[in-house]
C-alpha cells in the first residue's frame, strides 16, 4: 500500500487514530493544549483582520483540523469575556473529519467540509502535516514510491514515480544527485488542501501553523532521511500505519505558499511562531503570580527548540498588501 493510502486509513478511516475518544491531546501537545495564550494570539489576529476590513456585519473564524474544538472553545470564552464588540458578529466554525465534539457550544458550527464565502480568518494549526502524502526513495534507477505494510510498517520499493510526482519534486524537493536511500515526501496534496483553504476566503487571512521546511534546506539534503514520524502517548515512535499512532511529516511551506498565491492570496509572510507571538505582545497580568504563570506559558510557546520553531504561513485575500503581522527584520 502507498504511504498516502495507508496514512489516510490509519488516521481517518473507521477506527482510525483521529476517531479515538482521547483525541490528539492524549498523545501530543500542541500550542492550543500548551496555553490559552495561543488562542489569545489567534483572537488578536482576528481583531486586526476585523479592523482592516472595516468591521463587517459578520466575522468568521474557521478552525481547520479542529480536533476536539479546544481552540474554538478558548476563543469563544475570550470573546464572551471581552467588551462585546465582537460577540454579536463573530461566527466560529470547526472543520474536521471527526464527529462534532460533545459539549461544544451550539453557537459553534461544525462540518467535515470547508465553508464557502468566508469573511475573516481561516486557521489551520497542525493540520497540513497530517494531510497524507506519498514517500519516495532514491534507488539505483532513480526515485521510486515506497510501499508500506499497514500492520507492520515494513517498507518495500514500489513503482517509479509518476509525472505529477516528478514535477513537484523537481520544483520543490530536487533529488538529482541525491545519495542512494535519500527520501522525500511528495507534498502536492498539502498544496491542494491549502489552496482550497485560501480559496474559501472572500476577504480575510489564512493562517497555517505547522512543522515546516524550505527549499534551500531540502535541496541541500538537510532532510535527506525524510521527516515522516509517529507519535503515541507523548513520545516519538516508529511510524506504523495501523491506527495506533499519529502519523506526521513536515510541511513544504514555501510550496503551500505558492499554491495559496495561485488560489488568490495577494500577500504572504512566513515567520517562526516565536517571532509571531513575540510580535503580537500578549499583555502580562498585573499580579506577580499570574505574571509568572503567563511568562512560563509564553516561554513554552516561543521556545526556539520546540513550539516556537513552528512556521506561521500568513496569506491575505482581498486586502491588498496589508498584513496582520509585522515581518521580523
Amino acid at each position: 500500500m502507498l504511504w498516502s493510502e495507508a496514512t489516510r486509513s490509519a488516521l481517518y478511516g473507521h477506527g482510525g487514530f483521529y476517531h479515538r475518544p482521547e483525541g490528539p491531546a492524549g498523545h501530543f501537545r500542541t500550542s492550543v493544549h500548551a496555553s490559552p495564550l495561543f488562542a489569545s494570539a489567534v483572537l488578536t489576529v482576528l481583531s486586526r483582520v476585523d479592523d482592516a476590513m472595516g468591521h463587517p456585519a459578520r466575522l468568521d473564524l474557521v478552525d481547520v483540523g479542529a480536533g476536539h474544538g479546544e481552540l474554538l472553545g478558548q476563543v469563544l470564552d475570550e470573546v464572551r469575556a471581552g467588551d462585546g464588540s465582537l460577540a454579536a458578529r463573530v461566527r466560529l466554525a470547526g472543520v474536521d473529519l471527526a464527529q462534532r465534539p460533545a459539549g461544544l457550544p451550539e453557537t459553534v458550527g461544525w462540518s467535515a467540509d470547508l465553508p464557502e464565502h468566508v469573511v475573516g480568518l481561516v486557521v489551520a494549526n497542525e493540520w497540513l502535516d497530517n494531510v497524507p502524502v506519498d514517500v519516495v526513495e532514491v534507488g539505483p534507477d532513480g526515485p521510486r514510491r515506497l510501499m508500506v505494510d499497514p500492520d507492520s510498517g515494513e517498507e518495500s520499493p514500489g513503482g517509479p514515480i509518476g509525472l505529477r510526482d516528478a514535477a513537484w519534486l523537481s520544483r520543490w524537493w530536487p533529488l538529482h544527485g541525491a545519495r542512494l536511500g535519500s527520501r522525500a515526501e511528495v507534498g502536492f496534496p498539502r498544496d491542494a488542501a491549502w489552496a482550497e483553504a485560501v480559496g474559501c476566503l472572500d476577504r480575510g487571512v489564512a493562517l497555517a501553523v505547522d512543522y515546516g521546511h524550505l527549499l534551500d534546506d531540502r535541496a541541500a539534503g538537510v532532510h535527506a532521511d525524510g521527516t515522516l514520524a509517529g507519535y503515541r502517548d507523548g513520545r516519538r515512535v516508529r511510524p506504523v500505519p495501523d491506527g495506533s499512532c499519529d502519523l506526521t511529516a513536515h510541511v513544504a511551506v514555501d510550496a503551500c505558499a505558492a499554491a495559496g498565491q495561485a488560489a488568490g492570496a495577494s500577500s504572504t509572510i512566513m515567520m517562526t511562531q516565536r517571532d509571531a507571538l513575540l510580535g503580537l505582545h500578549p499583555p502580562s497580568p498585573a499580579g506577580a503570580r499570574d505574571r509568572l504563570s503567563h511568562q512560563s506559558q509564553l516561554s513554552e510557546l516561543v521556545d526556539p527548540h520546540g513550539l516556537g520553531a513552528f512556521t506561521w504561513l500568513v496569506q491575505c485575500v482581498g486586502l491588498g498588501g496589508w498584513q496582520p503581522l509585522t515581518q521580523p527584520t
